[in-house]
């Protein structure tokens, strides 16, 4: 079985079509998204509402949270105020433009997703199995980890958020595969040099009885798109130009 996770979309629906391309080359069986389908570029109308037709099993991002029940927006200490006042622009332009049906899809949206496949149980999350604004990145202590994983009753967690991919095993030894945390980046607003679209792939061995954790061969993808149809989409819109800007900076790997 293929399984296909995108996460962080951001607004950006020349990424998510890419990315969606790439799944249905893919092939996979099932797509799941782990939220954040709003802010940062002006498609926000057309993202939610090709997820919904594409009928994705969604998560609620702590944008969409936001957006969904108009939530106040709070400074971030991690922020440059530049950011701050970018943040605060685009949340609201997203507020002010979305229809009622796509707000009212986002309010329906659940706090976990949880998977199984034989023996592995498999939790989707959007920040983490506690809150949908905490960050988990690859260096996250170890032992945190493996006590959410247990607290969960999960062999796998996947999460988004922090727009960074990572595949880590805990506790850490190749050889000794017993949890498996995973980030499957950004589709819309990646952190990563390359500011590539990216998601995660998961191959599910049809022995996953007899495998277990074995069973599932994770891959990240990053995938090419329009990204300067994206820049200008934002600079001929009223979200700010920053997100522009930040896709516009794309160091050499």
């Amino acid at each position: 079985m293929k399984i296909a996770v995108i996460s962080d979309i951001h607004g950006n629906l020349p990424a998510l079509k890419a990315v969606l391309d790439d799944i249905d080359l893919f092939q996979a069986d099932a797509i799941y998204c782990l939220g954040d389908l709003t802010d940062g570029a002006p498609w926000n109308n057309e993202v939610t509402a090709l997820i919904r037709s594409r009928a994705i099993p969604t998560l609620m991002g702590n944008h969409d949270e936001r957006i969904a029940f108009d939530h106040p927006v709070f400074s971030l200490s991690k922020h440059s105020k530049e950011e701050q006042e970018a943040r605060l622009n685009t949340i609201n332009h997203t507020k002010s433009t979305l229809t009622a049906a796509n707000k009212e899809f986002l309010a329906g949206l659940p706090a976990t997703i949880r998977l199984a496949f034989g023996p592995v149980s498999i939790l989707l999350v959007h920040g983490s199995a506690e809150s949908n604004e905490e960050y988990i990145y690859e260096q996250h202590e170890e032992k945190a980890l493996t006590k959410m994983l247990d607290d969960q009753a999960a062999d796998v967690m996947v999460s988004g958020h922090t727009h960074l991919s990572f595949i880590r095993y805990l506790p850490g030894d190749a050889a000794f595969k017993n949890k498996l945390m995973m980030n499957a980046g950004s589709v819309g607003r990646s952190k990563e040099t390359d500011r590539k679209a990216c998601y995660l792939q998961l191959n599910i061995s049809d022995r996953i009885e007899e495998e277990g954790l074995e069973g599932i061969i994770p891959v990240i993808r990053k995938v090419s798109y329009p990204i300067a149809e994206t820049i200008e989409g934002i600079r001929n819109s009223a979200v700010p130009d920053f997100y522009a800007d930040f896709l516009e900076q794309r160091p050499q790997v």
